[in-house]
């Protein structure tokens, strides 16, 4: 990377360095969701949070709960000696229909030895996640500040930069296959090199829509171009999300060059053959560099032995990189340009 115009990426710290703090993440499953602990609080009470870099808001559930069908762990802000509260509230509504709101309050917050203090909580009393069993008490948002529903919020990535915490804005994200032994980690104000197989290519973000945004040039699956030089169609690179969620012309062709079948639940996913040997990969062509999803990872296998396509649709004009394609591929998000490195995980 030395003769690479982005000079200052040639310095990044990596997982160990004093400037830097690294969450070990979980996967329990069939990789479709990761969380990380982190604490809150003085002393330290632990939460479990889903590190969502296609959202900003920063909740978990709280001993206010009335009604709230996330994780196990219930903060108790009147078990902490530095939480301030505010007369404020929140609320915030996903995409999938999942939900919360609540309370906001100021406390100290521990990411792996990084200690934020006067950071803003969200505390839940009610929250809503449509999957079943969810593991993680809340979320940790990675997405940019204006994306969050209480504008002039300060994330948590904001002031590990502007309290000194790190010594670069930017944290790099490896997430694990079950088939490998699942887990994952993310290195705040910093990356793994151990976890970067090949060079890492720069793409340039457009964070408009506050979101980690890049523009995807083209896609195919074996000889069969779906999209090539596209200037219209662009992609989030989001940990939140398990599938690859593409527009619905897209999505279909996709389908269609797998022979799956959309499901009849309105869920815009697909039912896709168990049998992935015939199947070529998923490529996504991003900064002029191919960027594979591996046929295997292209399969959910249910109890029944029905499989569910990695890959769906949703409303909106832009594709959803999910955990399908940040698992095949390490990103190092970069606040300041904005920007990412990408490069082939192992």
């Amino acid at each position: 990377m030395a003769n690479h115009k982005y000079k200052k990426y040639c310095n990044i710290p990596t997982t160990g360095s004093p400037d830097t703090g690294t969450v070990a993440l979980s996967t329990p499953g069939i990789d479709s969701i990761y969380y990380g602990t982190i604490q809150v609080g003085t002393p330290g009470q632990t939460v479990r949070l889903n590190f969502d870099t296609g959202s900003a808001d920063f909740w978990f559930a709280s001993s206010l709960c009335i009604s709230c069908n996330v994780g196990t762990e219930r903060f108790d802000p009147f078990k902490s000696s530095t939480y301030v509260p505010t007369n404020l509230t929140w609320s915030i509504a996903y995409g999938d229909t999942s939900m919360a709101s609540g309370i906001i309050g100021y406390d100290t917050v521990n990411i792996s030895g990084l200690l934020i203090s006067n950071q803003g909580v969200e505390l839940a009393s009610n929250a809503f996640v449509i999957i079943g069993d969810y593991p993680a008490d809340g979320f940790l948002g990675l997405a940019f500040s204006s994306d969050a529903t209480i504008k002039g919020f300060q994330t948590p990535m904001d002031n590990l930069i502007s309290q000194g915490l790190i010594s670069k804005p930017l944290f790099g994200v490896f997430l694990g296959k079950q088939s490998n032994g699942g887990g994952g980690e993310i290195v705040f104000g910093g990356y793994n090199p151990a976890h970067v197989n090949g060079h890492l290519k720069h793409a340039p973000v457009n964070n408009t829509r506050g979101l980690w945004e890049i523009e995807i040039d083209g896609i195919h699956i074996g000889d069969n171009c779906l999209l090539y030089n596209s200037s219209y169609l662009s992609g989030v690179l989001d940990t939140g999300t398990t599938l690859v969620l593409f527009p619905q012309y897209v999505a279909n062709e996709v389908a269609r060059a797998y022979n799956a079948t959309e499901k009849d639940d309105g869920s815009g996913t697909y039912i896709i053959n168990c049998d992935v040997s015939s199947f070529s990969p998923l490529v996504f062509s991003i900064s002029g560099t191919e960027f594979k999803i591996p046929s295997e990872d292209l399969v959910f296998e249910d109890a029944d032995s029905v499989c569910t396509a990695g890959f769906g649709y949703f409303n909106a004009q832009f594709t959803i990189l999910g955990d399908v394609f940040l698992k095949n591929n390490y990103v190092i998000f970069d606040l300041e340009e904005p920007g990412v490195l990408i490069a082939p995980s192992k």
